[in-house]
């Protein structure tokens, strides 16, 4: 038993040796990170930010290759049945803890397949209406809201999208029934808000900006904990008299389960470093992106936290990814 004890304590031994080692000499070649998104999209904006910063801090090369589909478990699932060498990893948004609520059948274990990194960024939305609707503030729509339920509409990036569920989270807590229409994208939607196609929409802070300034629509609250300052003069939800309702964007990067964990602590080490530059910052920033860095844990813990939280709105409220 003392022999076998003695070998076993051997071997972990050389196990960590072995993982500092490939950690210290890492990386050796491109990395490869996957967006499971087309290009141009927030996610796509959030991997192309940090990109340089980070892979200067790592000391390597970092290549961002888009690969979208099925709400981003494509992309997801091609990091999740990769190698676990720390050579693909992937960036992926609040889906990450959305879609296993929303999809009946996924293609990965979310917790068992997937070793969080660290979180990037978060970003808000904003509630926009078109200039026909008669309110002028969150309060006077959500009366109005309810005083004809299902006559307003309002228009999303897709169902489970982003925009989808921050509108399906403003109906569950405001209590008011507005009709959904998805769209094949946020774009579209924006572009039938403004023509009065549908009467609101929730796009993120930075494709609304110019519309609101410009007069085209009128912004009613951001979704976050605090004002933006792309939109400095919009009240919170909370501020405009719906203090329970907070809805983020955030963007957490990963690698297959099983990469070694000097590999991940790493990659954690060279990305808070990145964020932390204040040349990223200041881009970051600018385009409607909040840096929040974070440990691999801290990462894994809002995955854990959120899931559940998503995945009771989402039967609560019958959404389908359909």
């Amino acid at each position: 038993m003392k022999l076998s004890h003695l070998a076993c304590t051997a071997l972990l031994a050389c196990t960590a040796v072995v993982g500092t080692a490939s950690a210290q000499s890492y990386p050796q070649r491109p990395v490869r990170l996957i967006v499971p998104y087309a290009p141009g999209g927030s996610a796509d904006i959030a991997a192309r930010l940090i990109s340089d910063a980070w892979a200067k801090s790592l000391g390597g090369t970092l290549v961002v290759e888009n690969r979208a589909g099925a709400g981003g478990n494509i992309g997801v699932d091609a990091v999740a049945k990769s190698p676990a060498d720390g050579y693909t990893i992937g960036l992926q948004t609040v889906s990450l803890a959305i879609n296993p609520g929303l999809f009946p059948r996924m293609p990965y274990d979310t917790l068992k397949d997937l070793a969080p990194i660290g979180m990037v960024a978060s970003s808000q939305h904003v509630l926009v209406i078109n200039n026909k609707v008669p309110a002028r503030n969150l309060q006077e729509l959500i009366t109005l809201a309810k005083a004809s339920p299902d006559k307003l509409t309002y228009g999303s990036a897709g169902n489970g999208s982003t925009f989808h569920m921050s509108a399906e989270l403003f109906k569950s807590v405001a209590n008011v029934s507005i009709v959904h229409v998805p769209y094949r994208g946020g774009g579209p939607a924006l572009v039938d808000t403004i023509a009065g196609q549908v009467d609101m929409s929730f796009p993120v802070i930075s494709a609304a900006q110019q519309h609101v300034q410009g007069g085209k629509l009128t912004a009613l609250a951001v979704t976050g904990a605090k004002r933006s300052a792309l939109l400095p003069n919009v009240p919170t939800a909370a501020e405009a008299g719906l203090p329970d309702y907070l809805f983020e964007t955030w963007f957490m990067v990963f690698a297959p389960a099983g990469t070694p964990k000097p590999v991940i602590d790493k990659l954690n080490t060279a990305l808070n470093s990145a964020l932390a530059a204040q040349a990223t910052r200041e881009r970051m920033v600018k385009e409607g992106f909040e840096p929040t860095p974070t440990t691999p844990e801290a990462a894994r813990q809002r995955l854990e936290r959120e899931m559940p939280m998503w995945a009771k709105l989402i039967k609560q409220r019958g959404i389908t990814a359909e």
